[in-house]
């Protein structure tokens, strides 16, 4: 069970292209589980899995994994095609150079270049053509995905030294820190992340059976649940877990388990792009929401399992995180919302 969570932009933006091709994106959205109405609320978010699903939904209905959004169709296939080429890879230098040169076959061209003229390496998106991507999220994808099969493929998460997009910061931008979890750099001349050589010479670790297995769910899942396992931001979600009914252990207690100080831990935070009390603040978000999922439990029982003693202390606080009340919330999943 995932409870992890996704912004409603994100659902909105992966629309864009099959809506520009004419599919009843309502339709889409119900597919995946996903109620138009609580998309009305301005800070919604749903969960992981119906984004993932929704993902593999947009890429069947269109055959392109694109979505509509690219200078041509990337037909229902080719990452996997592409998978298949680089799991015989040893190296992530060999997979990201094999990849380029799997995607360059396709004319335009819309794939990502490894420049490993300086000590710190570079991965740059080249796009040719035109491109119908409004709110950017083709070239996100893009970023996001090449950079967590690398991850994958060597069992490690490549760290990011900085991400750079040749954009202005987008409105919603906030969510780019806990995406890259990394310094972010807008208006660039160019769309890279850089991150330091060491990890070119990462063996790669997975077999045939586990890309087979990975392929049932990817790339969506690459998108919609990134692997914060060796993060600090995961292995704190990972110590405090899913139980808030006790106290929640306390930040010193942290970063002894993590075997660090926590001065040093404030640093790796800052690095990331987060706090202590903004990790525990989303990671009691994510939980409400997934509770208010299922109707069967009441509000003031969702209070309860996330750590309130008070229900009106939830209340206050879930509109802060999502701009409604819990009820508004519950409504709009059903389809209820006036």
């Amino acid at each position: 069970m995932s409870t992890l969570t996704v912004s409603r932009h994100f659902v909105e933006a992966s629309l864009s292209g099959a809506r520009r091709m004419g599919l009843d994106t309502r339709d889409l959205l119900q597919e995946a589980g996903i109620s138009p109405d609580l998309l009305r609320i301005e800070m919604a978010r749903v969960s992981s899995d119906q984004f993932s699903k929704l993902m593999q939904i947009i890429w069947q209905r269109t055959d392109d994994e694109f979505m509509g959004m690219g200078p041509r169709r990337a037909r229902y296939g080719t990452f996997a095609t592409m998978c298949a080429l680089v799991i015989g890879c040893q190296t992530l230098e060999e997979v990201y150079q094999q990849a380029f040169r799997f995607s360059r076959l396709f004319d335009p061209m819309v794939t990502m270049e490894l420049d490993t003229r300086n000590e710190r390496v570079r991965l740059v998106a080249r796009i040719e053509g035109t491109i119908h991507d409004p709110d950017y999220f083709l070239r996100e994808s893009l970023l996001v995905i090449w950079h967590r099969l690398g991850s994958w493929l060597i069992g490690q998460p490549v760290e990011l030294e900085n991400a750079e997009f040749d954009y202005p910061r987008p409105d919603h931008g906030d969510e780019y820190r806990h995406i890259f979890h990394c310094p972010l750099v807008f208006e660039s001349d160019c769309i890279a992340l850089t991150f330091s050589k060491r990890f070119l010479s990462a063996p790669v670790i997975r077999d045939k059976p586990e890309m087979r297995q990975f392929l049932k769910t990817s790339p969506a899942d690459l998108l919609s649940r990134p692997d914060e396992s060796n993060t600090w931001t995961g292995r704190i979600r990972g110590l405090i877990g899913r139980d808030f009914s006790k106290p929640m252990p306390d930040f010193d207690w942290i970063a002894q388990e993590l075997h660090t100080s926590p001065q040093t831990l404030r640093r790796r935070l800052k690095q990331e792009n987060t706090s202590f009390q903004e990790i525990k603040d989303l990671l009691r978000r994510d939980m409400a929401i997934y509770y208010l999922s299922h109707p069967e439990i009441a509000i003031n029982d969702i209070a309860e399992r996330v750590g309130f003693t008070e229900p009106s202390t939830f209340h206050r606080a879930f509109k802060k995180w999502t701009g409604v009340t819990p009820g508004a919330w519950r409504d709009g999943e059903r389809g209820d919302l006036a």
